[in-house]
């Protein structure tokens, strides 16, 4: 159908609202002193606390220069630390602080709020058909359960305060002319 209304296309209907979704949840997050990958790794490491980095990236589909950015960060914030692998002396063992446990119900709750605002015209079966489809088609893409997919692009962000909720910027990059 050549002239076929956007709204009519199902990719397009995705990455709308995956736009949407994101900058909400992103938002949501911020009041935490969150970002969402932060939420992705802590929400990992409370299934698996102890995790070496090395670990954590491979279950990520994470480069493993990308996830010391990201557990730096992190622990900038104190919500890991670092401890020497109990396996491996060449490893560091990735551990939640008492800060992070405490966090992410609250992080969850902001996730779990986002989902209901966005999903509230579905009943019950149609949020778990749509689950299902989108299960489906992700697994089809290609794409690792429970990982998104922009981790495996991210840039490290400008250093921050190591008090969540305190989003004050240290340094920024130099803008490159």
């Amino acid at each position: 159908m050549p002239n076929q209304p956007l709204d009519d296309r199902g990719v397009f209907l995705l990455s709308q609202i995956g736009h949407h979704v994101s900058l909400r949840f992103t938002a949501r997050l911020a009041s935490l002193g969150l970002e969402p990958a932060h939420f992705g790794i802590l929400t990992h490491l409370a299934s698996a606390d102890g995790r070496s980095q090395q670990e954590l990236a491979d279950a990520m589909n994470v480069h493993r220069n990308a996830m010391v950015g990201l557990i730096d960060e992190l622990e900038d914030l104190r919500l890991v630390r670092r401890y020497p692998h109990p396996d491996d002396r060449r490893a560091h063992a990735v551990h939640l602080t008492d800060l992070a446990h405490d966090l992410l119900p609250a992080a969850t709750a902001e996730a779990d709020a986002v989902e209901e605002e966005i999903l509230a015209p579905l009943d019950a079966d149609e949020r778990a058909q749509l689950i299902r489809l989108l299960r489906r088609a992700s697994a089809h893409a290609g794409l690792p359960p429970g990982v998104h997919p922009g981790l495996q692009r991210r840039r490290r962000a400008p250093r921050t305060t190591s008090n969540p909720g305190e989003r004050v910027v240290l340094d920024r990059p130099r803008a490159q002319s």
